[in-house]
């Protein structure tokens, strides 16, 4: 699970760094993991990266709704759009592809308007075990915020992979007027801690 990604991330980091004393440019969700699970030694220094570049690498595309074709493949600058770009453009939707997304075990991010809701849509395959169904509901039903707060959560068993679900507009930390970039940086974020605690879960459970 994510303890294992992150170990062979860290790996990664480290055969690339040479140093005696090696220090490190990391995001803060894998700085703040790695330092409360003690993975690396008191050593190797972390700096904070620029939290903005997260998805510089990313592959993004603008669907349409109805038929899912691609309409067209966008650059980072995209991203700098407010979020409200989909509100005015409601037949579209937004695909997300990052190397970040594998870290926790997410496929891709999924992002539109709900035509029923009016609310801002996140989708996503995320790869756990169907063991953890009620663990993940209960964590959703708890850091989901707001009496409208609604998520859909189905394992699929054809691709062992629980597709997600959820309003970004009931995530602590969504603003009406946040630009599509901080809009994937808060979905990953969410994403990452519900990860990090269903694997706090499974411990208890061995």
């Amino acid at each position: 699970m994510l303890h294992k990604r992150m170990k062979q991330y860290i790996s990664s980091l480290m055969s690339e760094e040479q140093q005696a004393t090696p220090s490190f440019e990391i995001y803060q969700e894998e700085k703040e993991y790695m330092e409360e699970h003690e993975l690396i030694s008191n050593d190797v220094t972390f700096i904070e990266k620029d939290p903005t570049t997260r998805f510089q690498d990313a592959y993004i595309e603008k669907c349409d709704k109805n038929t899912e074709e691609t309409l067209s493949e966008e650059s980072f600058a995209f991203l700098e759009q407010p979020i409200d770009y989909l509100q005015k453009h409601k037949n579209e939707f937004l695909y997300l592809e990052s190397k970040w997304l594998e870290i926790i075990g997410v496929d891709a991010i999924t992002l539109e308007l709900s035509d029923l809701f009016g609310t801002y849509d996140v989708m996503v395959g995320l790869q756990l075990q169907k063991k953890f169904e009620i663990s993940l509901k209960e964590n959703l039903r708890k850091e989901l915020h707001g009496d409208e707060a609604r998520f859909e959560l189905i394992f699929n068993q054809t691709d062992g992979l629980f597709d997600l679900n959820f309003a970004l507009n009931y995530v602590n930390g969504f603003k009406e007027e946040m630009s599509l970039e901080e809009a994937f940086r808060l979905i990953y974020r969410f994403l990452f801690k519900l990860v990090e605690r269903m694997e706090e879960r499974s411990k208890d459970m061995n």
